[in-house]
């Protein structure tokens, strides 16, 4: 513990910053890999490998392939990505919010907050949406995509 301890307190800001995101980026990488337990892994597959050139092939492109896989991790960073849009289009439109926004910096905060809660709520929702979509979708090849719904 001690030798972990010399060593990440030798290293300048830059280079904890660096070795955080290589860290982050590892785990992502590994999570995206488990995939969700009772999940038929090839009936999804098939799904994106019939349809790769549509709609769901772009998903897939987007979340780096964890989306084919149906990996733990598979809605990637969409959920903030949209709580962020609906934020700036509420700020536009909502008179607290621009007044929050003209705060300056303790306002940009508070936004940044709203935008984190909203992030979590859209994951659960768009996580039980994919959820939903798997037990409804109609067997492949008379291979369901979820193996015991419920």
């Amino acid at each position: 513990m001690k030798f972990l301890k010399d060593f990440f307190g030798n290293l300048s800001d830059l280079q904890k910053r660096i070795l955080f995101t290589l860290g982050a980026l590892i785990v992502y990488r590994v999570g995206s890999f488990i995939p969700l337990p009772g999940v038929n892994a090839s009936a999804v597959l098939h799904l994106f490998t019939g349809e790769g050139s549509g709609m769901m092939g772009m998903f897939d492109m987007f979340s780096g392939g964890s989306l084919s896989r149906m990996s733990v991790l598979a809605l990637n960073i969409f959920p903030y990505i949209s709580a962020s849009i609906v934020l700036q289009l509420l700020t536009a439109t909502s008179k607290s919010l621009t007044e929050l926004r003209k705060e300056g910096e303790s306002g940009r905060i508070k936004i940044n907050q709203y935008t984190r809660y909203l992030a979590v709520f859209l994951a659960v929702v768009q996580g039980w949406a994919v959820v939903r979509g798997l037990e409804i979708m109609a067997p492949v090849n008379g291979v369901a995509a979820v193996v015991n719904p419920g």
